[in-house]
C-alpha cells in the first residue's frame, strides 16, 4: 500500500519538530515524492549526516511503503 503525503510530513514532524517540510507527489501514484526539509537540527551536520536523520524519521518505511524519495535538506538560511 503507498504511503501518504500527509504520513510522511508527520513521521519527519514527530522525528525533527521544528521541521518545515514540503512534500511532492512526483507521479500521482502515492509511491514517488520529493521532500523538502529545512530544519536548525541540520546546522553544522553534512548532507549525509541530515539524510540520515530524515531516513531515521520514516522508521524503515524506505524501500517498502515508501518507493521513492527524492530528497533535499537544509538548514534555515543556507
Amino acid at each position: 500500500m503507498p504511503m501518504e503525503a500527509g504520513e510522511i510530513e508527520r513521521l519527519i514532524r514527530e522525528s525533527i519538530p521544528d521541521a518545515v517540510v514540503t512534500i511532492e507527489d512526483l507521479r500521482g501514484d502515492g509511491d514517488h515524492y520529493a521532500a523538502h526539509v529545512v530544519s536548525a537540527e541540520f546546522a553544522g551536520k553534512s548532507r549525509v549526516q541530515q539524510h540520515q536523520m530524515v531516513y531515521k524519521a520514516l522508521k524503515g518505511r524506505m524501500g517498502g511503503e515508501l518507493h521513492a524519495l527524492a530528497l533535499q535538506t537544509s538548514a534555515p538560511g543556507s
